[in-house]
């Protein structure tokens, strides 16, 4: 048996073919673009992500023709928080308002002053990227296509409705909606009607391991797959990325260094910490939670120093900037490019490079942004630690995971050992494959999800580390001196 992952992120469709012994045998990618008509604003339209899924999961048949036929589960993963909407004929009606978008913000203190205690029910308090006030938002400025709504999904249960024709969803994505009663695992009509929405609106809800679906006769002739194959209910990709690392249990954690940024932690119990702007979560297995700092800037800022240095090929970009730029100079960076959730709910945070001088090179400024995320990384660990919940080792996946000097660089400034596992720059996608598996094998969760081999484990610098502990606070003063400015910049 194999079995595809596929996740649906916001700068690409990533798919992989995994065979029985958990092996991935072939992988494609299919890169996307957003849009931003307005600052703060980011789209993407479904149809393009239907578009890259058709293309990734082409490279995966040709670079494997005999694996292919014996594909017998499909599990999907994808980025949370996007508004999909779509009339009584499926008909998606305007493009995706994305994770990082920041419109809604007045909209999330209308839903705080309707649901007082919206934090405790939901996980979260209110923040601009979640899916419920992107639909107050569309009610207040685009009523005509309010009034014409009939369903709403999240971005990976599109490509779900492209494959089987089902409204589905499981509830570790649904979580980052506002809508869930985590600590019930089920819609809540308190705060769906909050949105101006009702449960007739809401995709029927899963856990990741269940079947959401088989691919219906047209998808399966296109893909040249059995109409038998089974659609896992999947999970939002923090969690499929928890899957596909181990982190199952109490205490499990790891950082996910790509788009953006999250560091999770797995819980047996529903915790919820708003006051610390943590989210607090359904993961995708029965019974099991967890706490997450979500950072919105992570290898995202990488690619933007590249574009803005015209350095196609970031490999060599890192390469060179450790070469060039071995040390920490005098410069600093906050990474808020797309605002921040943790530790600040601030939609309108920028980024900003402090002590440029003559002296300056593009070594050092790209060394800045790295150091900038990880400082973010060390704010995200503090406030899991304030909320009692601390961390005493951690494993790292994601895109951002690939380079030795960055993981170097953020294992120093958190002050922790950063484990890299086999496969682990796969993430998502091939947690999105192990609840494929578990959705039609029916094998115990343990005997699948273990924590894949060690590749292994980068230590902290004792002298980074000393270094980023003395200018962590610098770090902060710059964001608190620097917040009354961020919005005549936006």
């Amino acid at each position: 048996m194999h079995f595809i992952g596929i996740d649906l992120g916001t700068s690409a469709v990533k798919a992989v073919l995994v065979d029985s012994s958990q092996r991935v045998v072939a992988s494609g990618e299919a890169r996307l673009s957003r849009r931003s008509l307005h600052p703060g604003w980011s789209e993407q339209d479904p149809d393009d992500w239907w578009a890259a899924t058709l293309k990734a999961l082409a490279t995966l048949r040709a670079d494997s023709t005999e694996a292919w036929g014996r594909v017998t589960a499909i599990g999907l993963s994808g980025q949370m928080h996007g508004a999909v909407v779509l009339d009584a004929q499926g008909v998606v009606l305007r493009p995706a308002i994305l994770w990082n978008d920041g419109r809604s913000h007045e909209e999330c203190s209308d839903l705080e002053r309707v649901v007082p205690e919206l934090g405790r029910k939901a996980g979260v308090p209110a923040m601009p990227g979640f899916t419920a006030p992107k639909l107050l938002w569309l009610r207040k400025h685009e009523p005509d296509v309010f009034s014409r709504i009939a369903h709403v999904l999240l971005p990976k249960d599109f490509i779900r409705l492209k494959l089987t024709g089902e409204y589905a969803t499981d509830r570790s994505d649904a979580a980052g909606t506002l809508w869930l009663d985590q600590a019930g695992r089920s819609w809540s009509p308190e705060l769906v009607a909050a949105s101006g929405l009702t449960l007739a609106h809401m995709p029927q809800l899963m856990e990741g391991t269940d079947a959401g679906g088989s691919l219906s006769m047209s998808i399966a002739r296109e893909l040249c797959l059995s109409p038998g194959v089974a659609v896992a209910a999947g999970a939002g990709d923090a969690a499929a990325g928890a899957i596909g690392v181990g982190a199952i249990d109490e205490g499990d954690a790891f950082l996910s260094l790509g788009t953006s940024a999250q560091l999770f932690r797995a819980t047996g119990s529903y915790r919820p910490r708003p006051e610390r702007f943590l989210h607090a979560y359904c993961h995708a297995l029965p019974d099991r939670w967890f706490q997450m700092a979500a950072m919105l800037n992570g290898a995202a800022c990488l690619s933007w120093i590249a574009d803005v240095l015209k350095e196609p090929d970031i490999g060599a970009l890192l390469q060179r900037t450790e070469h060039e730029a071995p040390r920490p100079t005098g410069l600093m960076f906050l990474p808020y490019l797309s605002g921040e959730r943790t530790p600040h709910n601030d939609p309108s945070a920028r980024g900003a490079f402090i002590g440029l001088s003559p002296h300056t090179t593009p070594a050092s400024m790209v060394r800045a942004v790295l150091e900038g995320v990880a400082f973010s990384c060390l704010d995200a660990k503090d406030c899991l630690s304030a909320a009692d919940t601390p961390l005493s080792s951690l494993s790292v996946i994601g895109g951002g995971s690939r380079s030795d000097f960055w993981i170097r660089v953020v294992a120093s400034a958190i002050d922790l050992p950063l484990t890299r596992h086999d496969g682990g720059e796969q993430g998502p996608a091939f947690g999105a494959a192990r609840l494929a598996r578990l959705a039609v094998t029916g094998e115990a969760v343990r005997d699948v999800c273990m924590k894949p081999p060690v590749r292994d484990v980068i230590a902290p610098d004792p002298y980074l580390a000393s270094f980023y502990g003395e200018r962590m606070p610098r770090f902060r003063d710059l964001y608190a001196r620097l917040k009354g400015a961020f919005d005549a910049c936006s």
